[in-house]
């Protein structure tokens, strides 16, 4: 039987408020083979306090654990999620859910009275609360990484090896857009003061 979920699950704001359920993971885990069985643990302070059982299948796996709904009595849950393959353009296949909600694809899926998609579930991420210069520079971050970089915009961008002109070209666009949305308004308006002081001294210097 798969571990308790005490008062988890209740509707929040955001993402990081649920226990998340990853595909990605689970496949490299060995979790979607016909007949695998494991334990998804998740830990606080480093003490275990939700787990779930998974039961492998190559087109659906099951979930199985105890839920306990805030004030409410203990559930057995056991219900299948769907699985979907779809191709890569490089060769191979992705693996995605099928929220048992809506059908939808999801890479991941969010603790609630089943394990849901977060449209199910109206969840913001948490970066979407950030303000916006700090979602462009960590959107600048993620672009630096994907092109082989550190993830520190000031450090110089080559083409990864085996990235077409093209693809590579359009990713620089896109950092470069993204790093010049990543300027703090009060930085902005600190330079501004700045520009307008000089400009002043200089034309107090040239005046007759």
């Amino acid at each position: 039987m798969g571990g308790y979920f005490s008062g988890w699950g209740q509707r929040r704001d955001c993402t990081e408020d649920f226990l998340r359920l990853d595909v990605r993971w689970l496949h490299r885990k060995g979790s979607l083979v016909p007949g695998a069985s494991s334990q998804v643990h998740w830990s606080r302070h480093g003490e275990r306090f939700a787990s779930v059982g998974v039961y492998g299948g190559f087109e659906q796996i099951t979930l199985q654990y105890k839920r306990q709904p805030t004030g409410g009595e203990w559930q057995d849950k056991r219900y299948e999620i769907a699985i979907e393959r779809t191709p890569c353009n490089l060769g191979g296949t992705r693996v995605w859910f099928r929220c048992p909600e809506c059908g939808r694809r999801a890479a991941v899926l969010y603790s609630s009275r089943v394990f849901s998609c977060r449209r199910c579930l109206g969840l913001a991420y948490e970066s979407q609360k950030e303000a916006p210069h700090y979602r462009a520079l960590h959107k600048a971050q993620a672009i630096h990484e994907k092109l082989g970089g550190t993830g520190c915009t000031d450090d110089p961008l080559f083409k990864p090896k085996g990235m077409h002109w093209q693809t590579y070209r359009r990713y620089l666009a896109r950092f470069e857009e993204a790093e010049s949305r990543a300027v703090p308004p009060w930085l902005i308006r600190a330079l501004s003061r700045s520009a307008d002081r000089q400009l002043h001294a200089t034309a107090g210097d040239i005046s007759p």
